[in-house]
């Protein structure tokens, strides 16, 4: 099985991209300057970090390679920081000052750094961080960088002001004080800015490097707090920021931080925020890259590389070498088997080779249903795998890999369609006989019958899916649901690695205060933004939801919300769910947002049907 940490080891072919935004960091012309590195949460963003970040700094942390100092950071470590933007600049300066060969030549400098974060604490980004055992501490250094702070506390007797800063009013004490001369905080910006870089030009590098990761997991507070403490940085010669998140959530938290009244009462309030984003990414991001999407035959050549990353020792590095000079020569096609089968030794061949024949058929479909994400397509392997163990340790006789993966992509693309097919097979000894007729429909192209027949498998990416070997027509499925019974309540997209903005936004739909917020929240939040992966993984965590508690009419408003504006599977995971609850105890007040949705998508009729005779909810939709 495959781990899911980030690594140099460039199994995507994205060393192009990294050695392109290297040649931008090496141009002095264009410094300072800020990469913002975008894409999807898992496509890859990571790894091309670490390459940049290697090709750039030396073996060790402390090598200076062409005088150029590299620094790496997980934004997500200062998630837990009540000042993020304070920690950044904070444990920027200490690698400075520890460093084994800089650290004697900046240290003063350092120092004096540190205390001017310790003065931006105070100064705007709140008193809690920062700890003062006495008046004395505090006026201690760095008193050039606000005259009108220092001489006010000055004037207070030092007992009285011990007590003022350890009470529970001295953050809003520090403040009243600042507001008095609003000029200081940003004179303390531009010093600092002043000072760091005569920090630089003491330490003697030609070029510092700040590679900044996993932004897009931290949350809206986090982001921008992380995203202020670069722009301290815009105007420091020889410098380059780069920033791997994917652009979505940034642009969510700069929304969310900065609405204002004027904004919310403008008549055209999408517009208008759509401009403040604009403007404020534009002027910190001065280069956006972002990554495309892996294609089928980059998929197909990924998964060729982590299954001989699996099951190849000492020849997996000649495979690795093999495959970089592939891509050099010819970075449009796979490199699969029959480029690796030389390589190889015949017992490595053969736990290749089932694979790889399997990969080949289906990478179209997987492409497809897992959005070229590398992450996904890990970890529906790791799954894959652990089922096969399974069938293995089980001794499942007649069970063929393929059907297993193929149905697999349908688990985690439509989870919908999976559970119904599970209905079909179980009341049919395993072989339904709509699956019989829905494979026979998609060969013929019939698609008019298979929207009439069954409307829910009738969009493109299904019926290539039902086109594609193997067929099953004449399998029994009871096996293959069987080791996949740990999923039929949720899929490969499951909770514990969700993105943080899809828990934000499902726990935000939980809590809405009103139906207004519900209505803006689904259109704008959920139809308008997530792609379809996305909104499987929201549907999927509202199913759990509202399985543990039918009771609640919240889930269930949102969940009429979503299908009255025709958000893709909401109907169909919502039928899903009826029969696996208790129907009554939903409460019947729900006739009237149900009568509403149901003006707005006719549709809806067919979900009111799904509710059990003789309970409350049925009987109050059917009063006349």
């Amino acid at each position: 099985m495959w781990s899911d940490n980030e690594t140099s080891e460039d199994l995507l072919g994205f060393k192009v991209h990294a050695d392109l935004l290297i040649d931008v960091i090496k141009d002095d012309s264009v410094l300072p300057v800020t990469i913002g590195v975008f894409g999807d949460w898992g496509s890859g963003k990571s790894s091309i970090l670490k390459i940049i970040s290697e090709s750039l700094s030396g073996k060790d942390e402390d090598d200076l390679l062409d005088e150029t100092l590299v620094l790496y950071f997980n934004g997500w470590i200062f998630e837990g920081y009540d000042d993020a933007k304070a920690a950044l600049l904070q444990t920027i300066i200490e690698r400075f000052e520890k460093h084994k060969t800089l650290g004697n030549k900046i240290k003063d400098k350092a120092r004096g750094l540190l205390r001017s974060v310790d003065w931006m604490r105070v100064a705007s980004l709140g008193f809690k961080n920062v700890i003062v055992p006495g008046a004395a501490a505090l006026l201690s250094g760095g008193t050039s960088l606000i005259p009108h702070l220092v001489s006010k506390l000055a004037g207070i007797n030092g007992t009285e002001l011990a007590a003022k800063l350890s009470g529970d009013g001295a953050e809003d004490f520090i403040k009243g004080i600042i507001k008095e001369s609003p000029e200081e905080e940003s004179k303390l910006v531009r010093e600092f800015r002043d000072e760091f870089e005569d920090m630089i030009d003491k330490s003697g590098i030609k070029k510092l490097v700040v590679i900044i990761d996993d932004l897009d997991r931290c949350s809206p507070e986090r982001i921008i707090e992380n995203l202020e403490a670069i722009k301290l940085f815009l105007n420091v010669k020889n410098t380059a920021f780069v920033i791997g998140a994917d652009p979505r959530i940034v642009r969510h938290a700069i929304e969310h931080r900065y609405k204002t009244n004027a904004i919310e009462n403008a008549g055209d309030k999408a517009t208008q925020n759509k401009r403040i984003v604009n403007d404020y990414l534009e002027k910190l991001i001065q280069i956006p890259y972002n990554l495309p999407r892996l294609s089928d035959s980059e998929v197909e050549t990924y998964m060729t590389l982590l299954f001989c990353k699996l099951y190849l020792d000492v020849s997996f590095e000649n495979v690795h070498t093999s495959f970089a000079k592939h891509r050099e020569q010819n970075r449009y096609s796979v490199f699969g088997f029959a480029d690796i089968e030389a390589m190889v030794t015949d017992e490595e061949k053969e736990k290749l080779q089932a694979n790889l024949s399997l990969i080949a058929s289906l990478a179209p479909i997987i492409t497809e249903g897992l959005n070229g994400n590398p992450r996904q397509i890990k970890r529906f392997l790791n799954t894959y795998t652990l089922r096969n163990r399974l069938v293995k340790i089980a001794k499942l006789g007649d069970f063929k890999q393929d059907v297993l993966a193929k149905l697999m992509v349908l688990e985690y693309a439509a989870p919908p369609l999976f559970r119904q097919l599970y209905e079909w097979q179980a009341g049919k000894n395993g072989e339904p006989s709509e699956i019989v007729d829905l494979e026979e429909l998609a060969d013929e192209k019939d698609l008019e019958t298979i929207k009439t027949r069954f409307k829910d498998w009738s969009e493109e990416s299904i019926i290539r899916w039902l086109a594609v070997s193997p067929r099953l027509t004449g399998v029994d499925l009871r096996d293959y649901y069987w080791i996949s019974r740990d999923k039929l309540e949720s899929s490969l997209s499951g909770a514990s690695l969700v993105p943080v903005h899809l828990r934000n936004l499902v726990k935000s739909l939980l809590e809405y205060p009103a139906g207004s917020v519900v209505e803006k929240l689904v259109k704008d939040e959920v139809k308008d933004r997530l792609n379809g992966a996305e909104t499987e993984i929201v549907l999927q965590l509202l199913e759990k939801a509202l399985i543990k508690h039918p009771e609640n009419s919240k889930i269930h408003k949102v969940f009429i919300e979503m299908m009255a504006v025709s958000v893709p599977q909401a109907d169909q995971v919502y039928k899903a769910i009826l029969p696996r609850i208790d129907q009554n105890v939903i409460p019947f007040s729900l006739r009237s947002e149900f009568q509403i949705a149901e003006r707005k998508n006719p549709e809806i009729k067919n979900v009111i049907k799904a509710f059990k005779k003789g309970t409350s909810i049925y009987n109050a939709l059917n009063q006349k």
